[in-house]
């Protein structure tokens, strides 16, 4: 569960040194936001603005973050979606998600930066250990985000 439950946004030019809880910093200069962890550990989360990583969207009242915020590099592990300044838990991912999420990570940033042999990511795909067949969601995901529409 969620220990924030709303960030207010606050534009700036750079990051401040101290980020108070509950506020979400955004530095159009720097293409980047940052925020303490909505979870309450007090860990800072920081998300680049980049065309592989998060996007940010300003309706004039309110800021949204997509993709959501996984924090698999801290120790709470949290995971929530910012929509509309509000905070929305995304539920605890298993370390082969965490995996997954990695890989399409690391392969899109090949593709878009062109790095690899012929743009493809070097990182062998994960191996997925399970025997129930992927949701209806999971295969459109993944039809939506391959090069072979």
């Amino acid at each position: 569960m969620m220990r924030v439950k709303q960030l207010a946004h606050r534009f700036v030019e750079c990051l401040p040194e101290h980020l108070e809880e509950g506020f979400l910093y955004i530095s159009m200069a720097y293409a980047t936001a940052a925020h303490r962890c909505c979870c309450g550990c007090g860990e800072e989360v920081v998300t680049p603005f980049t065309p592989t990583d998060w996007k940010m969207t300003f309706d004039g009242e309110s800021v949204s973050l997509w993709p959501s915020v996984g924090s698999w590099t801290l120790k709470c592990r949290s995971h929530y979606v910012i929509e509309n300044g509000k905070v929305l838990s995304a539920g605890r991912w298993s370390d082969r998600q965490v995996a997954e999420a990695r890989h399409r990570d690391h392969a899109a940033k090949a593709r878009h930066y062109g790095t690899g042999p012929s743009g493809a990511s070097d990182v062998p795909p994960v191996e997925s250990t399970d025997s129930v067949p992927p949701s209806l969601w999971k295969r459109m995901w993944r039809w939506a985000t391959s090069d072979e529409k």
